[in-house]
């Protein structure tokens, strides 16, 4: 009963995920607020794959408005009896919240891929992925940090906002997942109680 009654406020939810998810991606961009490094293209490749801004950000913003419109009471009827209308609503719903679960699973796997291979920066040897043959082993090892010389703390810079945006989109596919359920089973509830009557 709670999840069918919470299925439209998860909807809502959404969309400040989605808005932090593009805030946040927009400043992996500029390292420690600088936009000197994305004017010469010395940003790790993942950063030009726009996931927080596309797909996390602004996908998930459209999927959550036309949740939000097919809850409204007010959505065109497309079927004869209301019974029918509302399980053609739910159908779209449960679609548009998988849809969602794609969009935000696709962004956490490569926020994490790019968290384990590590920043793009400049050391001794010049700029590569020095920490790339660690595996993510490098996120434990500070003394290691250090060896990013420019731009300054971007190891702590990219942990920080990639942590940021793979809990971001781990909660929009919780949210997409429970907004599924939800939809499932305010139709399987719906069409069983017209099989009795």
């Amino acid at each position: 009963m709670a999840l069918e009654s919470c299925g439209s406020c998860l909807s809502y939810l959404l969309i400040p995920l989605a808005l932090w998810s593009i805030v946040v991606n927009i400043l992996l961009y500029f390292p420690n607020g600088k936009a000197s490094h994305a004017a010469s293209h010395q940003l790790s490749s993942y950063v030009w794959y726009f996931e927080g801004i596309c797909f996390s950000g602004v996908m998930i913003l459209l999927l959550a408005v036309i949740l939000i419109t097919l809850e409204c009471n007010t959505f065109y009827r497309c079927c004869q009896s209301e019974s029918c209308n509302k399980t053609y609503r739910s159908f779209i719903s449960i679609v548009l919240a998988l849809l969602g679960v794609a969009f935000s699973g696709y962004s956490c796997i490569i926020f994490t891929l790019w968290l384990i291979q590590g920043p793009f920066c400049n050391s001794s040897g010049g700029w590569d992925y020095i920490f790339k043959a660690t595996a993510g082993g490098y996120l434990t090892d500070y003394p290691a940090w250090s060896r990013c010389t420019e731009p300054a703390n971007i190891v702590e810079w990219n942990i920080i906002l990639l942590s940021i945006l793979i809990a971001l989109s781990g909660l929009q596919v919780i949210i997409c997942f429970l907004k599924v359920a939800a939809e499932l089973k305010r139709t399987l509830c719906g069409t069983y109680s017209v099989f009795v009557q």
